[in-house]
């Protein structure tokens, strides 16, 4: 098992993505909070879990789809760190990543 940490920017990102989407439910915007942190706990035990974002084709840096969002993280011997989560339809700024 090893530690997932959250990046300002990630936890950012989910603040944002919450704001948005509890202007149209309150509901919904908890229920993807929960999700998101749901799926950032379980890189502790699969921290290898998802793909290689394809835009940097570093194994270290991989991606877990939640719906129309990318949960982007590094892995490394003894933590998961989540970068970023960001929107599947929008270009990704790989220069904040690498």
């Amino acid at each position: 098992m090893v530690k997932v940490i959250w990046s300002e920017q990630a936890l950012d990102d989910v603040e944002s993505i919450c704001f948005f989407i509890s202007r149209d439910s309150i509901q919904y915007a908890k229920s993807f909070a929960a999700k998101a942190f749901e799926a950032a706990d379980q890189l502790a035990l699969f921290p290898k879990h998802g793909r290689k974002v394809p835009e940097i084709n570093k194994e270290e840096i991989r991606e877990v789809i939640l719906g129309n969002y990318r949960i982007i993280h590094r892995v490394t011997a003894t933590k998961v760190v989540i970068l970023t989560i960001h929107h599947g339809a929008r270009l990704l700024d790989t220069a904040k990543l690498d």
